[in-house]
Formats: C-alpha cells, structure tokens, sequence
C-alpha cells in the first residue's frame, strides 16, 4: 500500500500466521461488516493494515496478541517510515490499529490495549486544487453546448455537473440518487452521507433546469436495470462512479488553463466558491455533510491562499 506522495511499500501476507490470529481476524471482519455505517472500502483497508501489522509482529517473533506491547506498534510504525510510507499511510495504520486492539479488548482477546499511548505522525494537510469561478462556468458551458444535440448522454452529463458543482456532494453520493429524492420545485436533493448520514442539499435554476431537461428525456435511455436511479449509462443500468470521474477529466481536458480534476475537485471548488462568496462556514460544512467542522476549514485556506495570491499579482507593492 502506499499513500500520497509515498514510496509503494507492499503489504505482508499472512501466511505464516498462527491459526489463532486467522481466527480473530475472521471475527474482526464479521464485527466490521456488521457494524452499521461502516463502508465495504473501509472495512476492506482495515482488514489490509491489521493483516500488515499481525505480520509484521509474527515476523518480529511475537505470535500470540496478548503479548502486543506499544513498543511493538512503534517499530511497525517506524519500520514503515524508514521504508518510505507516506504520513498519511502512517496515520491510516495507526487509526487501524487502534481500533482493532480496541476491539479485541472489549472482545476478550486480549486483557489492554496497548494502543492507548499510540501517537502517528499527524497527515500532511495539503490544500486541494480548485477551478476558479471563470473555470467552473466555463466547464458548465461547454457541458450546456453539447448538450444541445439532444443526445440522452450529453443532457445526463450537463446535469451531472451542474449538480456536482451546484452541491459539492461526492461522487458516491450522486450515484446513489434515485428520482425521487430530488425535489425540482423545492431545489434540494437528499443524500445519503458516511455513516449513513441523510442530509438535504440545495441548488440552484440553472441544475434545476439541466435536471427537468436530463428527466424529460431520462425515457429513452431506461431499460431492465434502471430501477429509480437519477441517472443512468447508455445502457440503462444506474450510472458508476468511474463513468462520472471520466466525464469530468474529459470535459476539463478542453478547458486550457483548468486544472486536471475529478469529481472531488468539483466538491472542492464548490465549498471554495461559497466561502468567497460569502457563505458561512457552518452552512458551508452542512452542505458538505462534514463531521467536524475542522475538516470544512481546510477551505478558508483555500480562499486566503487565493486572496494572497491575487494580491502578489495585482498589488504595486506586494
């Protein structure tokens, strides 16, 4: 596995485990699929970095969980960073850890948590790529220019975006709409957040008007696997999050000057442009369906580090 900005570090297999660990492994799986809000990718990259750590300690000798002190944690954490992991890979591992040895306690497996005195390396919080205002409207043209050919796609796509932009809700969270949680004459749309979170979004005329025109020619695309997905493929089937981030590096790789982007640099410059507007930032994290508020302000940032830059520019004496 490897994080952002890291050196590929490849995952220990488990094969020379003790049965006894395979056991409590199978049940960590079983406790992670059955807890609620927990996401298949989630509980995937946990199940990953616990079978790093258990063979990293078999390695190191120490076969039984009991005997899974906290220096035992550090030398994996640091074993990992002299062979180049990235921070947040780091970080990821250790949150990991912690809640697995947490676990295991509550379960009886071991008698403490040594994990309690853990301390990772904090992520590095590098701020995202945004498009600017001038970008995102001309991205929105191009999307309402192509879109005139009446093509089912074509009308799905101007309505993906402008409800991407319109919202900053992710990716995942667009796929999953059906039909009926968009409300045309209120302009909201619910969303099922992490942790199963329902949360209503609002938007604007113009995604208003780009979705009754993707629904009044929806029809022609609807076929045996549509259900009442919002927005299907060309094959009638609901549409996937890789359909959605080729869209949006496709339509901005005709835009010159706009950053390569996905759907989440959408999210970014949605939350970045309600700020420079004027937006409150609890609004701003309401809309984002954030937790903390400390994960929305990662977007003042953004707009001060916009500011500093326009200023450096435009300023005789900056």
């Amino acid at each position: 596995m490897s994080g952002s900005g890291g050196v590929e570090v490849a995952p220990a297999a488990p094969d020379q485990r003790p049965p006894a660990l395979d056991a409590v492994m199978e049940e960590f799986a079983r406790h992670l699929r059955s807890e609620r809000g927990r996401s298949e990718h989630t509980s995937r990259a946990y199940l990953s970095d616990i079978n790093h750590l258990l063979a990293f300690t078999v390695a190191q000798g120490v076969d039984d969980l009991r005997d899974v002190r906290l220096a035992d944690l550090r030398s994996w954490l640091g074993d990992q960073a002299d062979k180049g992991a990235a921070r947040s890979t780091i970080a990821r591992r250790a949150a990991a850890a912690r809640t697995f040895l947490k676990w295991a306690q509550r379960s009886g497996h071991i008698d403490a948590d040594p994990s309690l005195r853990l301390v990772a390396p904090r992520r590095n919080r590098t701020l995202p790529d945004v498009l600017k205002q001038r970008e995102a409207s001309a991205m929105l043209d191009l999307a309402a220019v192509r879109a005139d050919d009446a093509d089912p796609v074509h009308v799905r796509d101007r309505a993906v975006l402008e409800l991407l932009y319109a919202t900053g809700i992710r990716v995942g969270e667009l796929v999953s709409t059906d039909i009926d949680d968009v409300d045309l004459r209120e302009r909201t749309v619910r969303v099922m957040g992490k942790g199963a979170k329902e949360r209503m979004v609002p938007f604007g005329i113009p995604a208003a008007k780009a979705l009754e025109d993707w629904l009044a020619i929806r029809a022609r695309l609807v076929g045996p696997r549509s259900g009442p997905a919002l927005f299907l493929g060309r094959r009638g089937a609901r549409v996937d999050p890789r359909q959605v981030r080729s869209l949006v590096h496709e339509v901005l790789s005709h835009l010159p000057d706009a950053p390569d982007l996905g759907p989440h640099g959408l999210r970014h410059s949605a939350a970045t442009h309600l700020l420079e507007g004027g937006a409150d930032l609890r609004m701003v994290q309401e809309v984002l369906g954030h937790a903390s508020l400390a994960t929305t302000q990662i977007y003042t940032h953004v707009s001060v580090d916009r500011l500093r830059k326009s200023y450096q520019q435009a300023h005789p004496r900056a």
